[in-house]
């Protein structure tokens, strides 16, 4: 009784003050859940400049050949769409695949934007030894830039891809130009996926100084 009687006492006794009294909301759980992911434009600029492109030259096509050969490049066209499409869906997947196995702190340490030097370095080479097409490098970029890796390192990563992969150099530059060629190739190319990246660390940090644009 004497435990109730103390409560009562720093209760206010006008009913009125009770329902003025301040509302609070409860506090966050720890474990809620993480924010979705970020939408991605289904149709940006990119695919509007390629879909007038494409207008105009089915048009002048259209003019000089007929409607015949609009179709006879239109069906050229569907069976290439259908040899890409499996390697195009297996990328995506490899991509996506990549960016849940990573651990996201460990590559925002190494590729990062606090990485330096290191973070170039270490995406020019990935880039050098990194397999496949096209269909395997982009998806692997975009799931770096997920997981933590800034533009620098990404950038150094596609170039070094594009200028130094030993997929290339094995399999088309030393039977067709030879030896000495490949390797002065690769040894002037050295250096300039690590400028790249550099130069877009710093293109980044003026154009977007307060972090990733916002679409």
């Amino acid at each position: 009784m004497v435990g109730l009687s103390r409560v009562d006492s720093h209760l206010p006794s006008n009913p009125q003050a009770l329902s003025e009294l301040p509302i609070t909301d409860p506090a966050p759980a720890d474990d809620a859940e993480p924010k979705p992911r970020r939408a991605r434009k289904p149709v940006g600029w990119s695919m509007i400049f390629i879909a007038v492109l494409v207008a105009v030259c089915a048009a002048r096509v259209w003019r000089r050949d007929g409607i015949d050969g609009v179709l006879n490049i239109l069906t050229h066209d569907l069976w290439l769409f259908g040899e890409i499409v499996p390697r195009v869906l297996a990328g995506c997947l490899l991509g996506g695949f990549i960016a849940e196995i990573l651990p996201h702190d460990k590559v925002s340490r190494s590729l990062g934007p606090k990485s330096g030097l290191k973070g170039l370095l270490i995406g020019t080479a990935f880039g050098a030894i990194l397999p496949g097409g096209p269909f395997t490098a982009y998806p692997v970029a975009a799931a770096l830039l997920t997981v933590g890796a800034d533009f620098g390192a990404t950038i150094a990563m596609v170039v070094s891809w594009t200028l130094i992969g030993y997929g290339r150099a094995v399999a088309w530059e030393l039977p067709i130009l030879g030896t000495e060629f490949t390797l002065w190739r690769i040894v002037i190319s050295l250096p300039i996926p690590v400028l790249a990246g550099w130069l877009g660390r710093v293109v980044f940090v003026r154009m977007y100084p307060k972090g990733e644009p916002s679409e």
